[in-house]
């Protein structure tokens, strides 16, 4: 298989495993894959057909990065307080025995509140106004504070409330003003119309007819808890309808936080390398008290939603002890497609990557794999230089 782009001198492994990868998948991925140690990109990769550096794609919830650095800013400026109640910004979340959830409950996953009853349509879920305005009748589905269980859809929608009632703007303003502007980055909570043509649709998985049975025989029941988070209480909505929601025009236009994000892996990785390192010579977005604050593990065991393996911090996964070569204070998301994105501070790394072809059962596991030789090449010649 054909990869083409750029590593740094001492990153050669990563091409390699990068091009192992691809060719597994026989290029039909069609992944990007980017890093930068403390601000200099050393890895620049990308393969497969139409897809090149600077090709956009559906980010799912690796959106919830993207997002969640908008409220680690105002966490820093002090103007939001994480241990107020939700009503206390947003005061008609109170109803219906929420009255109680702060707002760390909700960047934590701890709210109860990972859905709605009857689910929503597409054209719902593509207004985070539209998603606020179902959740202020509907009561929590656990007790707050006493779990966690992931809100696939609704976090976001939650806190742009509490994000509005505190600065006016929408977080799709915050972050278009505050860091994505600022740095020219391609990561999008809202895709202008002129940068459309830039935008490669996710593609379905693809599986033998035995993965696919199994993969429906151990799918979530509709109106379980795990069903509700990922909307397949709505009715005819399907797991192919979670993967191709980026599709949507009206979806991409919007940005919801929660899972209406586009980027390229490239994009992703820079935007952590702002975050907590600098990028461009400029200082961090990100003070070391806050990277501390927003990378403290609050929630880890059993998530009602997505089982044993998702931990979180302040707004984002715990990636450290989901990829434990990584440091304690390491933070980032991933996306139903297989994307993801992280900023581990202790080695000064931030790490991007993208499909264009869905990862079958929401799962990419070549992440471990294309992290674990970034961060082996990182570690070892912490200095390289972009060749």
């Amino acid at each position: 298989m054909e990869v083409h782009g750029t590593v740094a001198a001492g990153y050669e492994e990563v091409r390699a495993e990068f091009t192992a990868v691809v060719t597994e998948e026989d290029g039909e991925s069609g992944p990007q894959l980017a890093a930068f140690v403390r601000g200099r990109k050393v890895v620049d990769l990308w393969a497969g057909r139409e897809v090149n550096g600077t090709s956009l794609t559906g980010l799912h919830s690796t959106s919830k990065g993207a997002a969640g650095l908008v409220v680690a800013l105002l966490i820093q400026d002090g103007a939001l307080d994480v241990d107020r109640p939700v009503a206390h910004y947003w005061p008609r979340f109170a109803a219906a025995g929420k009255e109680r959830i702060t707002v760390r409950d909700v960047l934590v996953h701890r709210s109860g509140i990972v859905g709605v009853d009857g689910g929503f349509t597409v054209a719902e879920l593509a207004d985070e106004q539209v998603i606020a305005e179902r959740l202020i009748g509907q009561r929590p589905f656990f007790e707050p504070g006493a779990v966690h269980g992931y809100g696939g859809f609704v976090t976001y929608a939650i806190l742009g409330e509490v994000v509005r009632a505190v600065t006016g703007r929408t977080i799709q303003e915050l972050f278009e003003q505050r860091i994505r502007a600022p740095y020219a980055l391609d990561v999008h909570l809202g895709l202008p119309a002129e940068l459309d043509h830039r935008y490669l649709p996710i593609l379905p998985w693809r599986a033998s007819r035995e993965r696919e049975a199994a993969f429906a025989a151990h799918s979530p029941n509709p109106h379980g808890i795990a069903g509700i988070s990922y909307n397949l209480n709505a009715r005819g909505f399907t797991a192919a309808d979670v993967m191709a929601l980026p599709n949507d025009p009206a979806l991409r236009r919007l940005g919801q936080g929660s899972a209406g994000g586009v980027g390229s892996a490239h994009g992703v990785a820079a935007m952590y390398a702002a975050a907590t390192t600098g990028l461009d010579g400029r200082e961090p977005l990100l003070s070391l008290e806050t990277i501390a604050t927003i990378s403290a593990i609050h929630s880890s065991g059993a998530d009602l939603v997505r089982g044993v393996q998702a931990p979180y911090t302040l707004g984002f996964e715990a990636k450290s002890l989901l990829y434990p070569f990584l440091g304690a204070h390491a933070f980032g998301h991933t996306g139903s497609a297989g994307s993801d994105g992280f900023a581990d501070p202790h080695s000064g790394l931030a790490y991007g990557y993208t499909r264009r072809r869905a990862a079958f059962a929401f799962n990419a596991p070549e992440n471990a794999r294309l992290a674990a030789v970034v961060h082996h090449a990182a570690t070892a010649i912490p200095t390289a230089s972009a060749a």
